[in-house]
């Protein structure tokens, strides 16, 4: 198991993310109903649920990428409604993205995907952009000779890095990763959880983690929120999850692969 370091008590932390009373829906069909969350500076949040139930839809209201029907978001203090295009440009600086199946431009290599939010937001020669692509992908431990390559000649590992590589680009204070460790193996799945518990350390960040595996759960979050029914089921360590009587979270948590998660993090 990771060495976490479990920070102070949520009563004397920011609120880094704070969502009140958020309902996304499409057509007839309601996916949040009233959530309300908050999100730590400094803490890496694991947000689970069963399939279909919203996790990424939470993330994408965040980032501003689905609309909502009611409620509110604050982000690094901001509410995201009261927020003019330039400051919301500024704010989107702040944070960084890794979609599930890293969403790399096909046609650029890694050290042009890297420069992408760099080139929108930063007025750098071409030398420093280089120089500065060249740190991120170093940084998720990619070797130097990947920076010229297409996504296409990547491994699936590889292509979370570069894709992480990208979220790093702009330095920023909050990292989403939407199912991280999708589609890769338990050895890579692993390696990319210290990866990431690693950089945070370093970095300061925060993280906000839509994942089903059971692994990183153990081994890297610090704090866990349970959606359920458009809401919040549950949410603390995963000391608290464990101990919850509701059905989905026994059966998520107490399972045959959970039982299996626990022993391999043990």
């Amino acid at each position: 198991m990771l060495d976490r370091h479990h920070p102070a008590s949520p009563k004397d932390r920011e609120v880094i993310i704070r969502v009140r009373g958020i309902e996304v829906g499409f057509g007839e069909r309601t996916i949040l109903k009233g959530l309300d969350l908050d999100v730590y500076r400094g803490e890496i949040l694991g947000f689970v649920g069963a399939s279909g139930q919203g996790k990424s839809v939470l993330t994408r209201a965040i980032l501003g990428l689905v609309p909502k029907r009611a409620g509110t978001i604050e982000v690094l203090g901001r509410n995201l409604d009261e927020l003019s295009l330039s400051e919301r440009r500024d704010l989107e600086r702040r944070w960084g993205v890794l979609f599930q199946q890293g969403a790399l431009f096909s046609a650029l290599t890694v050290k042009q995907n890297v420069q992408v939010p760099m080139r929108e937001y930063l007025d750098l020669s071409e030398k420093l952009l280089d120089e500065m692509a060249m740190l991120k992908i170093e940084m998720v431990g990619l070797k130097p000779d990947a920076a010229d390559k297409l996504p296409s000649e990547l491994s699936g590992g590889m292509i979370k890095r570069a894709a992480l590589a990208r979220a790093l680009a702009l330095d920023p204070d909050i990292l989403f990763l939407d199912e991280p460790t999708s589609g890769l193996d338990p050895i890579g799945a692993g390696e990319f959880d210290e990866l990431i518990a690693t950089l945070q350390r370093t970095l300061g960040l925060t993280v906000f983690m839509v994942t089903h595996d059971l692994d990183s759960l153990y081994t890297v979050c610090d704090r866990i929120a349970a959606l359920g029914d458009g809401k919040i089921l549950a949410e603390g360590p995963i000391e608290v999850l464990l101990a919850s009587d509701h059905p989905w979270l026994r059966s998520y948590f107490h399972g045959k692969r959970a039982r299996a998660a626990m022993a391999g993090s043990a």
